[in-house]
C-alpha cells in the first residue's frame, strides 16, 4: 500500500515503543493505555491510513471538521472523540455518533448534551475536563467544584460520566526541568482528583478513563496514571 500517509505506520508504532519504555520504568501495563490519534487539520486519507495499522480512537478539536470526517469514514468502525471546547449549539450534531465527549466542563453543557442524547434515545458517554493549570485561555471546571459538578451531572439520563480530562500547561520549553514539573504537578492532581471522586462511588459514574498527556508531554502523563493519551504530531507529524 503505498502513499504519502506510509509514514504513519512508522510513527505509530514508535509511539507505542516509547509508551512501553515509559511504562516498563513506572511498572504499568502498556495495555492499559488508550491512544487518541489527534487528527486535526490532517485530511481524510491520514485517517483512513491510521486506521489501515489498527489505529481505532480519533480526537477532532472541531465539531465541523469531525462532521466532514466522520461522513466520509461512515462505513468503517471508528471511535470519534471530541477534545475541542464545545458549543451548545454544536451538540446536536455530534450526539448521534461520538465515542466520547473529553471536555464536558459545565451544567449547562450537560443539560444540553442530556436533551439532544435523550430525543434521539442515546447516551453519551463524556469526561469531565478540570482546568488545573489555571491558564485562562483553557476551557474546565476550576478543580473545587469538580465533584460538585460530577454530582450534578450523574443525575442526568442520558449522560455517562467516565472519567476526567485535563490539558498540562502549554511550555515554552518542553526540556525545561522546572517546566516538567509544573505540567506534571497538574497531572497529579487530576489523579488525585480522580481517585478522590472515584472513592465516593457515585451512582451512574463509572470512573475509567485518566484522560492526560499529549506529544510533548504523555510520558509526564503516563508516569502520574494517565490511561487516555491524545496524540497528534508524533503520529500524523508537525502541523502547517
Amino acid at each position: 500500500m503505498g502513499g504519502k500517509f506510509d509514514y504513519i505506520e512508522s510513527n505509530l508504532l514508535k509511539l507505542k515503543q516509547k509508551i512501553q519504555k515509559v511504562c516498563v520504568n513506572c511498572g504499568r501495563d502498556p495495555k492499559e493505555i488508550y491512544i487518541i490519534a489527534v487528527s486535526k487539520t490532517f485530511p481524510v486519507d491520514a485517517v483512513a491510513s491510521a486506521m489501515d495499522y489498527n489505529q481505532l480512537d480519533f480526537g477532532e478539536n472541531r465539531v465541523q471538521e469531525l462532521l466532514g470526517k466522520e461522513e466520509e469514514l461512515r462505513d468503517r468502525i471508528i471511535h470519534w472523540h471530541l477534545i475541542g471546547h464545545l458549543q451548545t449549539n454544536k451538540v446536536k450534531f455530534i450526539v448521534p455518533f461520538v465515542f466520547l465527549v473529553h471536555s464536558l466542563d459545565s451544567l449547562k453543557l450537560a443539560q444540553k448534551i442530556n436533551s439532544e442524547a435523550a430525543a434521539i434515545g442515546r447516551t453519551v458517554k463524556c469526561l469531565v475536563q478540570v482546568n488545573t493549570s489555571g491558564e485562562d485561555q483553557k476551557s474546565g471546571c476550576e478543580a473545587k467544584y469538580a465533584l460538585k459538578l460530577v454530582k450534578e451531572i450523574s443525575l442526568l439520563e442520558n449522560i455517562r460520566i467516565k472519567g476526567l480530562m485535563t490539558i498540562g500547561k502549554i511550555m515554552a520549553d518542553e526540556k525545561d526541568p522546572a517546566e516538567r514539573e509544573v505540567v506534571r504537578g497538574n497531572f497529579r492532581q487530576l489523579r488525585e482528583l480522580f481517585e478522590e471522586i472515584k472513592s465516593h462511588s457515585i451512582p451512574g459514574v463509572d470512573m475509567k478513563y485518566l484522560s492526560m498527556g499529549m506529544t510533548s508531554d504523555y510520558d509526564i502523563a503516563v508516569e502520574e496514571g494517565s490511561n487516555m493519551l491524545r496524540v497528534g504530531s508524533a503520529i500524523f507529524g508537525k502541523r502547517d
